[in-house]
């Protein structure tokens, strides 16, 4: 069976050192090289692991060497470079058996080098060796691990789950409850649009106030604005009494959004969680009404309180249509869930909702307004007005459409979160010491069947996790020169990660420590092996693609 370090055009049983490698250290430099037997010859070359710096060109010089040693004398071979005992520390009263000085990391390879020693490379292994994996389960036979994390070896993937970075998307504007509040850049053209058009509403009602009006109805804006603000925090505080995260609220061109990062455990909490959002709206409509009752009408208050007013009014209705992703959407869900006892019913349903919905803006907004049935006047077919609506209407259905879209995608996500499991995804790993070369290490990783390497301590602690990363980078004749140490990242608090962890709070424990490779224990402490981060995805993506 080939290793792991060999390059892709050698042969498996390819001779594993420059050319003379195969002689003696203490072998005298005019006496041609002894030649085993068949049976000897043939049982040596199962056990010797060619070293990773020779090519092919290289394999062709050694063999045309080789035949012709036994007619003439070789040559004097320059000192053979003392070979490494891959041996693990030993353990309080233990025989420490004396080994000599492993390669150094960066030191060039020599010209001629012979082929570690029988015993450098059968050297037993401590019986306490912490072994990846349930005992009581078979796992599938593992590729060839050559540091590439696919299994077809050629490497790639999906990008690994990333930390948690800042959730901006706008200037930030305050931590109300702890949640960070965005404006969106959208906003300021939203802002820009609604000065314009109250303005020249201004205009007509109050038309002293010449150009002052537009500050008047930027006033307005950021009120309303305010107003939708309220609305979202009525969202947060539920979440939050509900012990759901909230990464962020932000205002954008069409109101505002609050992301919460978890679904609600029942559906009447689903149903509060929607519902308080429109309930805060009427709520500020009735305080604005109150106002108005209290100043004098045709008045600059008059008119801004006037104008909140039936703008509140208008975001609860329009929250309360029953369909995704709007507030009342989240009430059918609920709705539905509770009578059908599975969200993804409640979900299906008000999606489809929505995007019926959507249509129904679509086509319905323009002719609403053409007909005076939202209060102004009726007005003929053609004109700007028109494009304006028929504009209008066609970037909220986009909205409310693609909402419902994004509410079936993120229910088949949440269903299939449970699929991702630690222990299915963990792969099993080798322990090496800090100082072990990467061609010996990537060879006791063949022989043991695992794609991954832990580095321990003289106890048998896992100190670090070798990057996958980190060993593609290094070139095959470069390996045996290079250790482990230098390639490995050292195990924080954060990734090391219990082999029970599944579903969303497998990825939340990902990204709260961005890593590319971490280490996966029994809940006793013993290691189990390495979870990368690339498997994740790949698995992800992959219980993502089947349908419901």
């Amino acid at each position: 069976m080939p290793t792991l370090d060999e390059a892709p055009g050698e042969a498996a049983d390819g001779v594993g050192s420059a050319p003379g490698a195969g002689q003696r250290p203490d072998a005298s430099p005019t006496a041609p090289a002894p030649q085993p037997s068949g049976d000897e010859a043939r049982a040596a070359e199962q056990r010797r692991v060619p070293t990773l710096d020779e090519s092919s060109a290289a394999a062709g010089q050694r063999a045309a060497a080789e035949a012709s040693a036994a007619d003439a004398p070789q040559q004097q071979q320059p000192p053979a470079r003392p070979t490494v005992a891959m041996t693990k520390p030993p353990r309080d009263g233990q025989d420490t058996a004396p080994h000599t000085p492993e390669p150094q990391p960066n030191a060039a390879p020599p010209a001629s080098q012979p082929a570690p020693s029988d015993d450098a490379r059968t050297a037993p292994e401590r019986p306490s060796d912490p072994r990846p994996g349930d005992p009581g389960t078979p796992r599938r036979p593992e590729p060839a691990f050559d540091g590439v994390g696919r299994a077809d070896g050629k490497g790639g993937g999906p990008t690994p789950p990333t930390g948690r970075k800042n959730p901006g998307g706008g200037l930030l504007m305050g931590r109300p409850f702890g949640v960070p509040v965005y404006v969106a850049p959208s906003w300021f053209l939203v802002a820009a649009l609604i000065t314009w058009v109250f303005g020249g509403q201004l205009d007509r009602v109050l038309p002293e106030l010449g150009g002052a009006r537009y500050l008047v109805s930027l006033f307005f804006a950021v009120a309303f604005y305010a107003s939708v603000l309220v609305h979202e925090l009525a969202h947060t505080i539920a979440a939050l009494r509900f012990k759901l995260p909230v990464r962020r609220i932000q205002l954008q061109f069409f109101g505002g959004v609050s992301e919460i990062e978890k679904e609600t455990e029942t559906p009447g909490r689903e149903f509060v969680l929607a519902f308080v959002g429109p309930l805060l709206s009427l709520v500020l409509a009735g305080v604005f009404y109150a106002g108005m009752r209290v100043v004098e009408p045709g008045t600059v208050p008059g008119v801004l309180l006037a104008g909140l007013m039936i703008s509140n009014l208008i975001v609860a209705a329009f929250n309360l249509l029953p369909g995704l992703p709007l507030d009342g959407g989240r009430m059918l869900r609920a709705v539905v869930w509770k009578i059908t006892g599975k969200p993804m019913s409640g979900t299906v349903a008000a999606a489809w909702v929505g995007r019926a919905l959507a249509i129904s803006v679509l086509i319905g907004l323009p002719l609403l307004n053409q007909s005076g049935a939202l209060g102004g006047e009726p007005q003929d077919i053609g004109g700007m007005t028109t494009v304006t609506d028929a504009l209008l209407a066609a970037i909220l259905a986009a909205i409310i459409w693609t909402g419902a879209g994004n509410s079936l995608r993120m229910a088949r996500l949440r269903e299939h979160l449970p699929e991702l499991r630690a222990r299915t995804l963990t792969r099993r790993a080798v322990p090496v010491e800090s100082h072990t070369p990467l061609s010996e290490a990537l060879r006791r990783a063949n022989d043991a069947g695992a794609r991954a390497l832990v580095i321990v301590d003289a106890d048998g602690d896992p100190m670090a996790v070798v990057r996958e990363a980190a060993i593609v980078s290094v070139p095959q004749h470069r390996r045996p020169w290079v250790a482990v140490s230098g390639l490995a990242q050292d195990i924080t608090e954060g990734m090391r990660i219990s082999a029970e962890l599944a579903g969303e709070e497998l990825l939340d424990t990902l990204r709260a420590t961005p890593a590319t490779e971490y280490l996966v224990v029994e809940d006793s402490g013993e290691i189990y092996g390495v979870l990368s981060a690339a498997d994740v995805e790949r698995a992800f993506v992959k219980a993502m693609a089947r349908p419901s």
